[in-house]
């Protein structure tokens, strides 16, 4: 579950460090396997968008008016490619910066067929700062991101107040933000972060329900299975 290769996840801003943000990810030399590397060199053409210092005009990217979801840290793509094939009318754009993860994604959307799922390969912080326009984003999706258990390592988390009103910044007016974790300690300080971030308002009058269109995970099963728990948390943009 968390701290997985596929669930690793992008950089925590930290206004604080001299000599940039912490990353809140380790890029592993990780085993491609031949279908994802195959899938990365011949589908990221056509499904990958390339990192720039311009907003992306999301209806050209799409070619078309919809809602527009944002996931960070897609993973191995399984929740992504679900979700977007259970919801064609929406169009979904994920982050993930891990080579297998991406070809993986890479590799179901194109059996699936999907028309509304893009990808870029790029640190998250980044593609939010300089490629989503401010209320152009109708939700966003962050998944079991590393909790970085041990104290020394919990300044590497990604969500950290000046992330969550860069996020901010970027929904719309009542979209939402929906975050979910398997470690308790870190769903307490997302809980506390969200709520301090004065542009949202906690959909729950605490921890939320898991919603219908979050697939259970093989590795959230696994945990449930021995007693762990899973948190999720769903915030709206002030009007």
């Amino acid at each position: 579950m968390s701290g997985k290769p596929e669930q690793l996840a992008w950089f925590a801003l930290n206004t604080e460090n001299p000599h940039g943000p912490i990353r809140s990810y380790v890029l592993r030399q990780g085993r491609v396997s031949n279908a994802q590397r195959r899938a990365h060199d011949t589908l990221l053409p056509r499904y990958g968008i390339p990192y720039a210092d311009a907003a992306l005009d999301l209806d050209t990217v799409f070619a078309r008016k919809a809602l527009r979801i944002l996931e960070i840290g897609c993973g191995m793509g399984e929740t992504t490619a679900a979700i977007a094939a259970a919801h064609p009318q929406q169009d979904y754009l994920g982050i993930e910066v891990h080579t297998p993860g991406v070809g993986s994604l890479l590799k179901q959307i194109d059996e699936l067929g999907l028309s509304n799922v893009r990808v870029i390969q790029h640190d998250a912080v980044a593609v939010l700062e300089h490629m989503i326009a401010p209320d152009s984003l109708d939700g966003l999706h962050i998944f079991f991101p590393d909790p970085w258990p041990k104290k020394r390592q919990q300044k590497r988390r990604l969500i950290q107040p000046p992330f969550v009103a860069l996020a901010a910044s970027r929904l719309k007016a009542g979209a939402y933000l929906h975050a979910a974790t398997d470690w308790q300690e870190y769903a307490e300080q997302i809980l506390t972060v969200l709520g301090g971030e004065p542009a949202l308002v906690n959909t729950a009058p605490g921890y939320a329900g898991k919603p219908a269109y979050r697939p259970q995970t093989k590795f959230e099963t696994r945990g449930l299975k021995l007693g762990h728990g899973v948190w999720d948390i769903v915030f709206r943009k002030k009007p």
